[in-house]
């Protein structure tokens, strides 16, 4: 193993940081990001492939998820980002013929989502899309196939009392009779944008219901002051660890910056992790930008301290967290880098990329790809490449040198607005991904109550595209005990309205049924009803909130919102947005 001495980095992110980066420079870093994007992909596509992930230090490969060739099907948007239209749609056209998921493999509901459900509907809707520019002329919705397949697969995990879905599920034969009953938060919460996708594009509604009725299921679950644990019985919905906070097994579920009591709201793990990183952009796509730069400045001080950020820093000690020294590639402070300077255009953010650049270089950069750094303090290399690497750390750190420098692609310049899912997996916000009562959700539109009755088949004005105003949407939906069986039938048209899920379980029924989906439709006096409860409920639920402990916290139950900041920022991945007004400084 390498080892590169703290010394030596720190040098080297010195000297980067002598100088602002001049228009030139980010044109040298963009390129220089690009070229590191191979290194890896091409070190993995020659010694791993069709394996899962690269071991970039011995060059060899390894099946650490499902044996589906991971690294390939997380990298998908990012070759159509770089506009390589020769290993996209060779890649599309391998993983059609080649890929399959009837195997007898037991595998992470959360990860398999995030990772290959989320890169493979990213890569359907980009390849079958000719405005995109990367469309494959020979693709037939393989992908799309084999979204809904695993899709499929993944369903018996969500067979529970409570609608959360154990952690994990066997492809071939569902899940295990010794599977755990606790699951984390974040995986039992973090399903919404990507099985709601799967949904609309398959016109089967099962998806989004139950990746709802998930969300549903631990909301029901939450304290008095309207905080949820870390870990969760999917049978008993008894909280088997009651720390909440925006790290480990929450993060991508329950933003707060630091870990307290769901209970008590007290402090009780002064610790910074590596996946708290991401808040400083969750709080841009909220429009909080002043708090964003204060709270990114403080994790990138530990980035600084060590070259890269640790696993766990003990905020107490100010010392590097025992057990947790390494740095597994993580890209979630690169990620709010990126949304940082998307918001303010600061030139100091590029200034971050770059020491980035630099330690990546000369820390974690192995014969065949990049390693993971087993000690943040001595930088020993270890032999892991995670797939996540390339979907999302390289993907942030091009994303912001290349918008430096005019931001040409997909997602700044391409034909739609786009959401990234929290693996960093782009989805166009198009119609044929919304429902019809949400077209101006995803119009980016106002929207009162007048206006959500219309007929939103005419067309929109074009002048609400570009609105600065930008206010909460609620879902029409309505809340229905077990209907009687024979409402229902096998062959019922499912493309109807949907109703909400129910509540546990209702014997005898289909799957479908037990998820309360009818093609009756809702009245427009009904939802309107729905829609005023629901708001006060909404107000109700601030209040408390806002008198409790101190928090001024804003805790949003299956709502979208969507806030303004500069130059459009887009929507972050979950249909769940939490809202902190506190900020570490």
């Amino acid at each position: 193993m390498r080892l590169l001495t703290f010394s030596v980095i720190a040098l080297l992110a010195s000297y980067a940081s002598a100088a602002n980066v001049t228009p030139e420079e980010a044109l040298r870093l963009r390129d220089e990001v690009r070229e590191m994007f191979y290194h890896a992909f091409q070190g993995y596509m020659q010694h791993a492939f069709p394996l899962d992930e690269l071991r970039p230090m011995s060059c060899t490969g390894e099946d650490s998820l499902g044996g589906y060739a991971l690294t390939l099907v997380d990298s998908l948007d990012m070759l159509a980002l770089l506009g390589d239209h020769q290993n996209f749609s060779t890649a599309v056209e391998w993983l059609g013929k080649h890929l399959r998921f009837d195997k007898n493999k037991t595998v992470s509901v959360f990860e398999t989502n995030i990772r290959v459900l989320g890169g493979l509907l990213a890569a359907h809707l980009i390849a079958k899309d000719a405005s995109t520019g990367m469309q494959v002329d020979s693709y037939d919705d393989e992908l799309l196939h084999l979204a809904e397949d695993l899709g499929r697969r993944l369903l018996p995990a969500f067979e529970t009392p409570t609608g959360i879905p154990y952690g994990s599920v066997n492809l071939l034969h569902g899940v295990n009779d010794n599977e755990s009953k606790v699951t984390s938060t974040a995986g039992g919460g973090t399903l919404t944008l990507e099985f709601g996708v799967l949904s609309r594009l398959s016109k089967d509604p099962v998806f989004e219901i139950v990746a709802r009725n998930a969300v549903r299921g631990l909301w029901a679950q939450r304290s008095p002051l309207g905080l949820v644990g870390a870990h969760i019985n999917v049978f008993s919905g008894e909280w088997t660890h009651k720390d909440a906070g925006i790290g480990t097994s929450i993060d991508s579920f329950y933003e707060y910056l630091l870990k307290v009591n769901m209970n008590s709201a007290m402090v009780v793990w002064p610790l910074f992790n590596s996946l708290q990183a991401f808040w400083p952009g969750l709080q841009v796509l909220a429009g909080d930008l002043e708090p964003a730069r204060h709270t990114h400045k403080a994790f990138f001080s530990v980035w600084k301290r060590y070259g890269f950020t640790p696993e766990g820093f003990n905020l107490a000690t100010s010392s590097v967290q025992p057990g947790q020294r390494s740095y597994p590639l993580r890209p979630e402070l690169i990620e709010s880098t990126y949304w940082l300077y998307k918001a303010t255009r600061d030139p100091m953010y590029l200034d971050v990329g770059r020491d980035m650049v630099a330690s990546l270089q000369y820390g974690a950069r192995c014969p065949c790809g990049y390693c993971h750094i087993a000690d943040v303090e001595s930088h020993i290399q270890d032999d892991h490449m995670e797939s996540f690497f390339l979907a999302e750390t390289i993907k942030y750190l091009w994303l912001l040198f290349d918008l430096a420098v005019g931001g040409n692609n997909l997602v700044e310049k391409g034909p739609y607005p786009y959401i990234f899912t929290t693996e960093g997996h782009i989805l166009p916000m198009t119609s044929e991904i919304s429902l019809v009562d949400e077209h101006c959700t995803y119009r980016g539109s106002f929207c009162d109550e007048v206006s959500q009755e219309r007929d939103t088949s005419l067309p929109i004005d074009p002048s609400i595209l570009n609105s600065t105003i930008f206010h909460e949407r609620s879902h029409n939906e309505s809340w229905h005990s077990c209907p009687e069986s024979e409402e229902l039938d096998e062959d019922s048209n499912l493309s109807g309205e949907l109703h909400a899920p129910l509540k546990g379980l209702c014997p005898g029924f289909t799957f479908h049924q037990r998820l309360g989906i009818s093609p009756q439709k809702v009245s427009a006096e009904k939802k309107k009803q729905d829609v005023k409860q629901e708001r006060a409920l909404r107000e109700k639920i601030v209040e408390l909130l806002q008198k409790s402990s101190g928090l001024q916290t804003i805790l949003l139950e299956d709502k979208r919102v969507e806030f303004k900041a500069r130059d459009h920022v887009q929507l972050d991945t979950e249909d769940l947005l939490h809202v902190s007004n506190s900020s570490v400084t």
